[in-house]
């Protein structure tokens, strides 16, 4: 077995720019990169309209609002004949994450990316933290909103993350035993932390390589 293959798994903090970083591992080692670009995919694997996984994107208990919705008509695809349930719809996501893998280098912004291909020992997993004023400034700048609504967005969007991800995996988001790096990008900025995450990156695949 080889190492050329490189899978990057990203879960990130709200505003702690772990997106951006994302780009930018990809970009260094050549890989595909998939933030909601999964939606398409896992839309296109189950024939079910990409909406439909817009609404349960990284939470869960959203699934009910989807019958109060006109939604389009769908020909030949499995809309009749599937369990339409958040971890249907979480089933499809995944074989779209396990068949992006397979194909080549990729990099994965949360969606339990890291759960769902932990046997793949092409897998590295990392987490992006921030401080929280550094993180609260980011999302003013980007809703232009006062420092209170960007800490209630942030919160608010965390704890739908954090159950998200927890009721999945059964392991705890954020928890520092999930993870091969667990790195602050408030301390260095996203362009020093992504290439921190690299150099750690081109160290775990040498050392990977040596004990296959």
């Amino acid at each position: 077995m080889t190492m050329d293959k490189t899978i990057i798994n990203i879960g990130r903090q709200l505003g702690s720019g772990g997106s951006q970083i994302a780009k930018m591992l990809a970009e260094e080692f050549g890989c595909e990169f998939y933030d909601r670009k999964l939606l398409n995919l896992a839309a296109k694997e189950s024939g079910f309209p990409e909406e439909m996984f817009e609404k349960t994107d990284e939470h869960v208990g959203f699934l009910k609002s989807l019958f109060t919705m006109p939604l389009p008509i769908i020909s030949d695809s499995n809309f009749y004949k599937s369990d339409i349930s958040e971890d249907g719809l979480f089933q499809f996501q995944s074989d779209a994450i396990r068949k992006a893998a397979e194909k080549g280098s990729c990099v994965f912004v949360g969606r339990c990316a890291d759960y769902v291909l932990r046997d793949n020992p092409h897998a590295i997993n990392i987490f992006v933290s921030a401080d929280m004023e550094w993180r609260a400034n980011r999302v003013m700048e980007r809703h232009a909103c006062s420092h209170d609504e960007a800490v209630k967005i942030i919160r608010l969007a965390e704890d739908k993350r954090a159950s998200y991800y927890n009721y999945y995996t059964g392991k705890r988001w954020g928890d520092s035993a999930s993870y091969h790096l667990c790195i602050n990008s408030s301390l260095l900025g996203l362009r020093k932390t992504a290439d921190v995450i690299a150099l750690f990156i081109r160290e775990w695949k040498q050392n990977n390589h040596t004990n296959l």
